[in-house]
């Protein structure tokens, strides 16, 4: 299963590095994971009152796009990443 380099270069910044064998769907679940667990992490500060809302705002939008390979759905990542049959 080759990952395209962008994938790769992406996962990396987040601290992930798949192997070409390590199934997407894996890879892709972990990516959400970390995405969740920063927004929620962000989401705490801003209630505690630590980021005021307008900040708030700008920092989501941050993280949408240094995630932005969740904006792909499961089936583009396997059709991406996934090695095609020849008749």
């Amino acid at each position: 299963m080759p990952y395209p380099a962008e994938f790769l270069e992406a996962l990396g910044e987040l601290g992930l590095a798949p192997r070409p064998d390590t199934p997407v769907d894996l890879v892709r679940d972990a990516l959400n994971d970390l995405y969740r667990f920063e927004l929620r992490r962000l989401r705490d500060r801003h209630r505690r009152g630590e980021v005021p809302k307008p900040q708030f705002i700008e920092m989501v939008v941050v993280l949408r796009k240094k995630y932005w390979l969740l904006t792909l759905p499961l089936p583009g990542w396997r059709k991406i990443c996934e090695p095609t049959s020849s008749p």
